[in-house]
Order: structure tokens, then C-alpha cells, then sequence
């Protein structure tokens, strides 16, 4: 014989809070990589046309990406490094260059603190 068995009364226990810690999500750097195919105004004029950078921005970085071999070009959110990675590689060809086949490279990096 199976004998009746009340449901606990739920108020009495005590309420445990769990409370899951949310981590923003770390930034990511858009590294633009340097070749011989490319002018320094070309550099200048895509990153004012992506980035909106004015021409004091944009020559420092031109500048660091010709004798560095990379620079930092933008840092924020994961999507939105990957878009401006995609303009970038399809900003096309340098016309002052002959030789110049196509867009230049960038790369993704989550930025490490």
C-alpha cells in the first residue's frame, strides 16, 4: 500500500541565487599586412574610405605598415572586425601600381590584455 506523501511546501526552502558572471566579449584588433603592391595612397585613401580616417591618421599607419610589416588599423567587436576585414580585401586594386593585382590583406586578432 502505497501511502500519501504531501509535496514539500517550496516557501520554506531556502532560495539560492545563482548568478552566472558575464564577460564582455574581448575586443579584436584588424591588422592590416604590408606588400610591394600597394602605394601609400592607396593605403591612405581606403582607410579614409573604410574608416573614415583623415589623412593625419591614415599616413602614420601607412607609414608603420611599410616598415613595420603590419599595423593596427581598428579594434572593437568581433563582427565588426571581420566586416571591416572584408572591405579591406575587396577595396581592389592599387591603379598607381601596375603590377598590383588586388586588395591588401588583413588579418583578425583577439586583442589580449
Amino acid at each position: 500500500m502505497l501511502a500519501f506523501m504531501p509535496e514539500p511546501d517550496r516557501r520554506l526552502r531556502p532560495k539560492v541565487e545563482t548568478q552566472e558572471e558575464v564577460l564582455p566579449a574581448l575586443p579584436w584588433n584588424v591588422v592590416l599586412l604590408d606588400d610591394d603592391d600597394h602605394s601609400y595612397e592607396y593605403v591612405i585613401a581606403m582607410l579614409g574610405t573604410i574608416f573614415h580616417y583623415p589623412v593625419e591618421k591614415s599616413f602614420p599607419m601607412a607609414e608603420e605598415v611599410d616598415a613595420t610589416g603590419r599595423v593596427i588599423v581598428f579594434t572593437g567587436a568581433k563582427e565588426e572586425a571581420e566586416l571591416h576585414q572584408e572591405q579591406i580585401h575587396s577595396f581592389g586594386r592599387d591603379p598607381l601600381i601596375p603590377r598590383c593585382a588586388g586588395s591588401m590583406t588583413a588579418v583578425i586578432e583577439p586583442l589580449l590584455e
